[in-house]
């Protein structure tokens, strides 16, 4: 005969089970890591001259959109990608932005406080190469800080390399000062570093973004400087977005696997062209300044 305790403790157990369930349940679901910012975008990039011989070219490239915060949860454990110890692909502090003892998320702060006089309060999330087999070199990286809700776009910084003497220099982008086409934010400013040899100083910049998205475009002129306001060059990127996994990275290092040798190595073979095709060379200013 069941004893009325017995059954008492029986059915408290059966009503606890659900109970327990949904609280391992709402546990797993509190343990389990939020969906990462960051990305992989893949496309194509292509640049145009347009004067005074034009040519064009186009190439495929991957880059990695890192918010800052992340980085440890994206490299921590893996085998080919690691932050400042050499490896395959190396998140090193030195290539980027400001002084490296500094963290990057300091350092691009502290450049939108100097140019504007206000920071950012929400994440930064920067577009960008890493170090690859050793070899590091960005053309350009864009830093896209947020507000504090992390969604709405604050500030672009836009953090210029030249070739071949590898200065650094980096334009900050307020979207306040932006003009606005529906989606698409655009500047104009004036160039204020020399960038290239095929590129004389006398030229103004023309920049139009989307906010980082599913898809990532940006495009930007260059504009002759005075009466003839003509466009003497463009650079378009356009990636789509890819999800930031174990088999997304593989596949990365597996389809480009050289991508910032390549990058120098496509910067040379093109400038070979343009000087074949009889565009002119300009001396770096401050260069020829120094060495009249």
């Amino acid at each position: 005969m069941k004893r009325p305790h017995d059954a008492l403790a029986r059915s408290f157990a059966s009503d606890q089970r659900p109970q327990r369930e949904s609280q391992a349940q709402a546990q797993h679901a509190v343990a389990a890591p939020a969906a990462l910012h960051s990305a992989i975008y893949e496309g194509t990039v292509l640049h145009r001259r347009h004067s005074p011989h034009p040519h064009a070219f186009r190439y495929r490239m991957a880059m990695l959109f890192l918010d800052l915060s992340e980085l440890d949860r994206i490299f921590n454990g893996r085998w080919f990608w690691s932050i400042g110890r050499r490896n395959l692909a190396e998140f090193r502090r030195s290539d980027f932005l400001g002084d490296p003892t500094m963290p990057l998320e300091d350092a691009v702060r502290a450049r939108v406080a100097e140019a504007i006089g206000r920071i950012p309060a929400g994440p930064i999330r920067l577009l960008t190469h890493l170090r690859y087999f050793g070899h590091s070199f960005n053309p350009v990286s864009f830093y896209y800080c947020y507000e504090a809700d992390g969604c709405t776009l604050d500030v672009v910084v836009a953090e210029i390399t030249n070739t071949p003497w590898k200065e650094r220099h980096a334009y900050v982008l307020p979207v306040a000062e932006a003009e606005r086409h529906a989606a698409a934010l655009s500047w104009r400013f004036e160039k204020r570093f020399h960038v290239s040899p095929f590129m004389a100083m006398q030229h103004d910049y023309a920049w139009r973004l989307l906010p980082p998205a599913e898809t990532l475009f940006i495009h930007m002129d260059v504009m002759h400087r005075g009466v003839d306001s003509s466009r003497a060059f463009d650079a378009t990127l356009t990636l789509r977005r890819k999800p930031l996994d174990a088999l997304g990275l593989a596949r990365m290092l597996w389809r480009y696997p050289l991508m910032t040798t390549r990058i120098v190595a496509a910067i040379h073979w093109q400038a070979l062209r343009l000087w074949l095709l009889g565009n002119p060379v300009h001396d770096h200013p401050d260069k020829k300044a120094a060495h009249p």
